[in-house]
């Protein structure tokens, strides 16, 4: 009878020779294949890196950009938003604002995502890190964010319409568009993490909402301003852009001139802005730069009965 005692021995050493060095086998979501974290009930981005925590990272951010062209494909109906929002600014600023609400989405989006598995291949010396969202938690998160943003909406939308002060309707409508859009980057998550792609409907629309405001403004809240003091050209062009930004319109009128003379489009201006600019040299020895310490007091008027009017 042959003995076996040499054979398991060496079967066994061989075994634990494999296991020291050559590590667990090949994991299927390497290569995209996850069966233990199925496609729908789990999302999954996979990263790798000579370094594990890079590894951890670009897993992170494949599973991120998945969220982040959802988001951007919706960016184009947010188009007319962002022209009443970011006026005087170039395209690139307004492609920074959407950037930002991308950012909004991610960051929410992470917090529902964790590295469920890693593995290093020894032989191409990569490490490599499985990450994970499981939908339905992720569908909860995102449905109370709506929720909560579309009470947000509808009670600006109300107080708006209802209120007789247009600087009220005004911060009404710019603040209910402002969530609109950031309610959409969260729906634009949702239809990501849902199997069947459906977000949850709004009753609002941000280019609606923003075409309101634009119409509004047209002919409401036209703005006047009159500064005077140091460096007055200066200080009103920087004032008149600040204005636009905001989507007010702006009568540009000489500091001689009735303010209730002035028309822009055949509509007088409501408001006035005045100041008055002081500015002051100080004494620092630069031998490329002259210093100077400026104060400016400005107030809002209502040019009809000349009431101080609060604009924020």
């Amino acid at each position: 009878m042959i003995d076996r005692m040499p054979v398991l021995v060496i079967c066994a050493a061989a075994l634990l020779l494999v296991g020291c060095f050559g590590g667990k086998a090949k994991p299927a979501w390497v290569n995209g294949m996850s069966p233990d974290y199925s496609a729908d009930q789990y999302l999954t981005g996979v990263g790798q890196s000579d370094r594990s925590a890079v590894a951890e990272d670009q897993a992170y951010a494949a599973l991120a950009r998945v969220f982040k062209t959802e988001v951007s494909a919706q960016a184009k109906d947010w188009e007319s938003y962002l022209v009443v929002e970011q006026r005087g600014q170039s395209r690139d600023e307004r492609r920074l604002t959407i950037d930002n609400l991308t950012k909004v989405s991610t960051d929410k989006v992470l917090e529902n995502v964790r590295i469920a598995d890693r593995w290093f291949d020894s032989k191409k010396q990569v490490h490599y890190a499985l990450a994970v969202m499981q939908r339905s938690q992720a569908e909860t998160a995102f449905m109370e964010k709506i929720t909560e943003l579309d009470r947000g909406i509808q009670a600006d939308v109300d107080d708006a319409h209802r209120s007789a002060d247009k600087l009220a309707k005004v911060r009404g409508l710019r603040r209910a568009a402002h969530n609109l859009v950031i309610r959409e980057t969260y729906n634009a998550d949702l239809r990501v993490v849902r199997p069947s792609g459906q977000g949850m409907a709004s009753p609002y629309r941000v280019n609606e909402l923003t075409m309101e405001l634009e119409q509004f403004l047209a002919t409401n809240l036209l703005f006047a301003i009159d500064v005077t003091g140091d460096q007055t050209q200066a200080a009103q062009r920087a004032l008149s852009e600040g204005l636009i930004r905001e989507g007010l319109q702006i009568v540009d009128r000489p500091a001689t001139e009735s303010v209730s003379s002035s028309a822009s489009g055949g509509h007088a201006p409501e408001l006035l802005l005045r100041g008055f600019v002081r500015v002051w040299p100080i004494d620092v020895r630069d031998p490329q730069f002259m210093y100077v310490r400026w104060c400016g007091d400005f107030e809002v008027v209502e040019i009809k009965g000349q009431r101080p009017r609060r604009f924020a």
